[in-house]
């Protein structure tokens, strides 16, 4: 069985399993996320209900006219909160700007919180009634299933089941709204999201079904990754990497333009980036160095400043 074969036939790791054996649900994740840096969850338990509704807002507040949401475009939070413009984001490395907008929702601190002065607050979109509760409340449902998955990952990795709860308290994690418009006509781009590598922990996405969404393998061979519909896919991030030695790999994926009449459509994308808490030192974890694996980054980095490293590297910090 090809590389293409065994993933177009893999068959997503039910949530369920969790509950009744989470050995078996954290090892069939980590066969996955060991070869691939993928896996693709059923059972997600995320309200389809909230889901839906927080596609329709999005959806609303993108057929807005471009002066209108150029207003929630805040050059001074670097595309951290509120609306990124067509055009505006860059994969590290890429010689094309993606073919994208999006809309990021962050966590709400309270006044006075230490990393007050490292998140911004949100913006809210006046134009969109109902937003706050639909949209914050979908983030705060990723936010209590990425701590489900982390638990997870910790297991495969030997860890303790809590691991990782400290680490992302309060974490920089953010909810992306995401729109690639239509692509009518000829154009010489075919890619809408070039090549690249995720920032953070894990990320969590919604949408995946939705055909375009490519990995590309150890070999270097570039596969579809579009699980069932209902499903979740779930991938490495960087910093995950970083932490365990790319025993669990940050996979190289992209978005492609679809062919025939698809070309013609909007495709809408919700992930959420978990991200370590900002004062988190990122080191290697010992269990991940051996002899066939020695330690790749052996200076330990903040997260937060490891975060502004990267937003430079993909044009949204200057």
């Amino acid at each position: 069985m090809t590389a293409s074969d065994s993933l177009s036939r893999f068959e997503p790791v039910s949530m369920k399993l969790q509950a009744s054996d989470p050995i078996a649900f954290a090892r069939q994740l980590g066969l996955s996320f060991r070869e691939f840096g993928f896996a693709a969850i059923s059972d997600h338990g995320l309200d389809q209900n909230l889901i839906d509704q927080t596609v329709k807002l999005g959806a609303e507040f993108f057929a807005l006219p471009t002066d209108v949401k150029n207003s929630y475009f805040r050059t001074d939070l670097h595309g951290a909160r509120g609306y990124t413009p067509f055009g505006t984001e860059i994969a590290k490395g890429a010689s094309h700007v993606d073919l994208k907008e999006f809309w990021h929702v962050g966590r709400d601190l309270p006044n006075g919180h230490p990393y007050a002065d490292l998140m911004a607050g949100n913006l809210i979109p006046s134009e969109i009634e109902g937003w706050k509760e639909t949209v914050h409340g979908l983030y705060a449902a990723f936010d209590a299933l990425g701590a489900k998955v982390l638990s997870a990952i910790a297991i495969d990795l030997g860890l303790n089941k809590g691991f990782f709860v400290d680490t992302v308290r309060d974490g920089n994690s953010v909810m992306r709204l995401l729109h690639y418009p239509p692509t009518e006509g000829d154009t010489s781009q075919s890619i809408r999201a070039e090549a690249h590598e995720d920032i953070n922990t894990i990320t969590l996405l919604l949408g995946a079904e939705e055909r375009g969404l490519q990995v590309k393998t150890r070999t270097g061979e570039w596969i579809d990754m579009n699980p069932p519909a209902g499903c979740l896919a779930v991938n490495m991030g960087d910093m995950l990497a970083r932490s365990t030695n790319d025993v669990l790999p940050s996979t190289t994926h992209r978005v492609i333009n679809p062919e025939g009449a698809r070309r013609g459509k909007s495709r809408y994308s919700m992930p959420f980036f978990l991200h370590y808490r900002p004062d988190y030192m990122i080191k290697t974890l010992p269990g991940c160095v051996s002899a066939d694996n020695p330690d790749k980054y052996p200076e330990p980095i903040s997260a937060h400043d490891y975060l502004m490293e990267r937003l430079r590297e993909i044009g949204l910090l200057k």
